[in-house]
């Protein structure tokens, strides 16, 4: 046996290097799993299934909307006059797009007339005679114009369209609150009263406006 024979040393066996890996593994899995909270599908921690609450979406949206609606509102006869010209363009350039017809931001002063329902029905000076206007003056506030009107809001946003519908609602409800809460309706009838708004246009001789702001004179 020679020198240099003696001076090597022995490798380990290919089969060490295996276990030794498998060894490491383990480690690097057993700290993961100390850091790891397991969530159950479900369960309260699931993210997915956190509670949507209308009413606080519904006072955080408003005041956005409401802001956005005053901003962009056009004159009842202005717009009238567009709509007579040209529907489509009219609501390509003041509405916002929806599966049923744009919804128009408007303002008008006019006088209270009929009631009906959850409706009152006011004249605008201007306006042609087969034109009627009729606003939302409640109990009930019906529609999904409000929550539509800025494209802001979308069904993605929401699980499901029982949520979707609910935040309309929950919108609705604000203006009932912050716009109307003040008002009894039965008692407006030949009052003036200037109106900020939207509706959507469907039948462009029959306005229902949803206000974002009432202010009887």
């Amino acid at each position: 046996m020679t020198d240099a024979t003696l001076s090597k040393s022995p490798r380990p066996a290919p089969r060490s290097y295996r276990w030794f890996g498998i060894a490491a593994a383990v480690v690097v899995v057993g700290a993961m799993a100390l850091d790891t909270t397991v969530v159950r599908i479900g369960s309260e921690n699931d993210v997915r299934v956190q509670k949507f609450s209308p009413q606080a979406f519904g006072a955080e949206q408003f005041p956005l909307i409401k802001q956005s609606v005053e901003t962009r509102a056009v004159d009842a006869v202005e717009l009238a006059q567009a709509i007579a010209a040209d529907k489509k363009a009219a609501g390509e350039k003041y509405g916002v797009a929806t599966s049923t017809g744009p919804v128009l931001p408007v303002k008008f002063t006019g006088v209270i007339g009929e009631r009906k329902a959850n409706y009152n029905v006011v004249a605008v000076e201007g306006l042609p005679p087969e034109l009627t206007v009729r606003v939302q003056t409640g109990p009930a506030l019906n529609g999904t114009d409000l929550r539509d009107a800025t494209g802001q809001i979308e069904f993605g946003q929401f699980r499901n369209q029982i949520e979707y519908q609910d935040a309309g609602s929950a919108i609705n409800n604000e203006v009932k609150t912050a716009v109307l809460g003040g008002i009894d309706p039965a008692s407006l009838s030949g009052k003036t009263v200037s109106v900020i708004g939207v509706f959507k246009l469907v039948n462009p001789k029959n306005w229902i406006v949803t206000p974002v702001r009432f202010d009887v004179q």
